[in-house]
């Protein structure tokens, strides 16, 4: 089919036009966009069910999965008649009509926009202000095994079984696993974010050497529990969404008998039609009952009554009350280091307000020692070598490592390189880190800045 042709289907009663039919979605598997709206339209009621009556922020690949993605929160300004849309509230106060998909046209006319992934809020239109969904996102750190994953979703679902829940998992079509519980829409987002760090805790205790809860990577190891997925305007890849990965992995519903052998590969664009034809969506039961936040409330009271309060928040959110210094411990100990304010007194971001700016050496010395000036020195060996806003300036700045750590580089293989599409305010950022591990320690470079060195916060971060 050529690319430019256009393809007219008819959902639900209405008509829905496939622009570009023929354009390749994914090309190392060959998958074009109307094979993309095809598996939609194969797992529609599953599909469906993942995002019914909730808003989605509409994350485009206008170029495919190899492409730069955007957030579009907003609706765009021509909606068809039998897409549904709902003003939603952001922290920052402001407010924006978006997409609520309730059919399969509106399924399919998301996906013609560039929608690869489906990323609705945990909400109904019908109330904005308390979620249903508590959402336990499991994100292994770089060279944790997938085995780590699983065994931590399991433990997962043994803390939500004891406090008297029904859990749900699914894989997440990236690196983890998802698993939700569905609640009673009675308590505001930071409350069912607050439960959530409690469950992070309480998993983290159970299985101290392979789980975390802790927000500064400088601070995790194995999988971390990500609980401020629960905040206000965050939202996850839903169920039977195709993520853009190579071979088009899905975040599929899974039975818990499946998750100790369950491998990620093994849920694509291409397997998952059948296996949902056979089975049918395994994950359907989510909504015969909703659950209490109490008993996860009870363990938050327990934490707090033990001197745990709070966690750090993601930087664009207003300051929590109770919320513990939102700096990284590193530089929390640096700044110690480097001393008090001249004038304890003065305004934020007036003169004494911080303490004299130290000389800044370089991290390391040529003869591998570090200079006392409160710098970290990671024993892990992961370097972050470039930040940037599009994948091809992150990937020229790995070229560039390459090319000044000729000896480094060439224990580097691509299984080394991890590179992450890290989400923004608004669109996507990305990351570029190498793992040393292969690398001989005398040939291993010294912890730099980035290059490039992007912040996507710089506008908004509260100093």
């Amino acid at each position: 089919m050529a690319k430019s042709e256009s393809v007219t289907m008819t959902l639900d009663g209405h008509e829905v036009t496939i622009s570009n039919p023929g354009k390749l979605f994914f090309r190392e598997a060959g998958i074009t966009k109307l094979d993309l709206v095809e598996y939609y339209l194969a797992v529609g009621p599953g599909a469906l069910h993942g995002v019914f009556d909730r808003p989605m922020a509409l994350k485009r690949f206008v170029d495919g999965a190899e492409g730069e993605a955007f957030f579009q929160k907003r609706a765009p300004k021509t909606v068809p008649g039998f897409v549904r849309t709902v003003e939603l509230s952001f922290p920052s106060g402001r407010t924006a009509d978006e997409v609520v998909v309730d059919n399969l046209a509106a399924l399919a006319w998301v996906v013609n926009l560039g929608c690869i992934d489906l990323n609705p809020h945990p909400v109904r239109s019908g109330d904005l202000a308390h979620p249903d969904e508590l959402r336990v996102d499991l994100d292994p750190g770089p060279g944790v095994p997938w085995e780590d994953v699983r065994r931590v979703a399991l433990v997962v679902r043994e803390v939500l079984t004891d406090l008297g829940y029904a859990a749900w998992p699914k894989t997440s079509g990236s690196r983890g696993i998802h698993v939700y519980a569905r609640i009673e829409p009675r308590w505001e987002f930071g409350v069912v974010r607050r439960a959530a760090l409690a469950l992070a805790r309480e998993v983290e205790r159970r299985a101290p050497t392979i789980a975390t809860s802790k927000w500064w990577k400088e601070e995790r190891h194995g999988v971390f529990l990500d609980y401020n997925q629960n905040a206000k305007d965050r939202t996850v890849a839903s169920v039977y969404s195709v993520r853009p990965r190579p071979l088009a992995t899905v975040s599929a519903p899974l039975t818990w008998e499946e998750v100790p052998d369950a491998e990620l590969e093994d849920f694509t664009l291409r397997t998952v039609p059948e296996r949902y034809a056979r089975l049918g969506d395994v994950g359907a039961g989510i909504d015969s009952q909703a659950f209490s936040l109490e008993p996860l409330l009870e363990l938050v009271a327990r934490h707090e009554a033990e001197g745990e309060g709070d966690a750090p928040w993601p930087p664009h959110y207003a300051k929590a009350a109770g919320e513990p210094p939102r700096v990284q411990p590193s530089k929390r100990r640096a700044r110690a280091a480097e001393g008090a304010p001249t004038d304890p007194d003065a305004p934020r971001g007036r003169a004494g307000s911080v303490a004299p700016a130290m000389p800044s050496p370089p991290a390391r010395r040529a003869d591998g020692t570090v200079s006392p000036t409160g710098r970290r020195r990671s024993s892990a060996p992961l370097r972050v070598v470039s930040q940037a806003a599009t994948r091809s300036e992150a990937l020229a700045g790995l070229d560039r490592w390459r090319e000044r750590w000729p000896k480094a580089s060439k224990h580097v293989g691509d299984e080394e390189v991890l590179v992450d599409g890290m989400r923004g305010r608004s669109s996507l950022w990305y990351r570029v880190r190498v793992n040393l591990r292969s690398v001989p320690e005398p040939d291993r470079p010294p912890d730099e800045k980035p290059d490039p060195d992007y912040d996507p916060w710089a506008a908004y971060r509260d100093d």
